[in-house]
């Protein structure tokens, strides 16, 4: 199996744009790689982007950015509330965001749902972020829903025990209003990274995936 990594020049810091359609997407998604970056990569920059975050997902959205280290405070994260479901009915409007972020960051990774998703958000979004940021390494995440669109990543992060228990830990924290829903639970979120895991024969047994479309050597 071969190992890549980010290049660390000296005063530069990793940039990592992290987007999601809902407040919880991104810690489903690439948590367990984010907190594996800000790790590895100390003083990484995590700009967080979150288009659909209102009334108390709004408040979960910050908690999850806390807990996982997106910017706090009035520089982020940055919230949007466009309505869950509808977001490919605003496209024009969603791109200009994109094309705000655009001038905003060139980051060196970016974090988007699958653009075969079967949530028309997470699509939307997965696609839009190939349409504007084209010169950019965009590793695609999945999320675990009753549709059952799962597919076969290409790009795994490992992760060890400290890191996929507090991903787990810190969902559960964060999200409290999704705790009703019989697919959010600890098992769900733990055997997906297990699945991932033994695909890439991560030492630890776990990891998250990604579909990474093109990357550069």
């Amino acid at each position: 199996m071969t190992h890549l990594g980010f290049r660390q020049d000296a005063g530069r810091k990793l940039t990592v744009l992290c987007l999601g359609a809902h407040s919880d997407d991104i810690e489903i998604g690439c948590g367990g790689s984010i907190l594996w970056l800000a790790k590895n990569y100390p003083g990484a920059v995590f700009k967080w982007v979150v288009f659909s975050a209102a009334g108390v997902r709004e408040a979960e959205a910050r908690r999850g950015a806390e807990l996982f280290g997106g910017l706090t405070g009035p520089q982020g994260p940055i919230l949007k509330s466009f309505q869950d479901g509808f977001m490919p009915f605003v496209g024009s409007e969603v791109k200009k965001v994109f094309e705000e972020l655009k001038q905003q960051v060139s980051p060196d990774v970016i974090f988007t749902p699958s653009r075969a998703d079967a949530h028309q958000d997470h699509r939307l979004l997965g696609e839009m972020t190939w349409n504007t940021f084209r010169d950019h390494l965009i590793l695609e995440y999945e999320i675990p829903k009753y549709d059952g669109d799962l597919g076969q990543p290409n790009l795994y992060v490992a992760l060890d025990s400290e890191l996929y228990e507090k991903k787990v830990r810190f969902l559960m924290e964060a999200f409290k209003s999704q705790h009703a829903k019989r697919w959010f639970q600890e098992s769900t979120f733990l055997a997906m990274m297990r699945l991932r895991g033994m695909e890439c024969n991560a030492p630890s047994g776990y990891a998250e995936a990604f579909y990474c479309r093109k990357v550069v050597l």
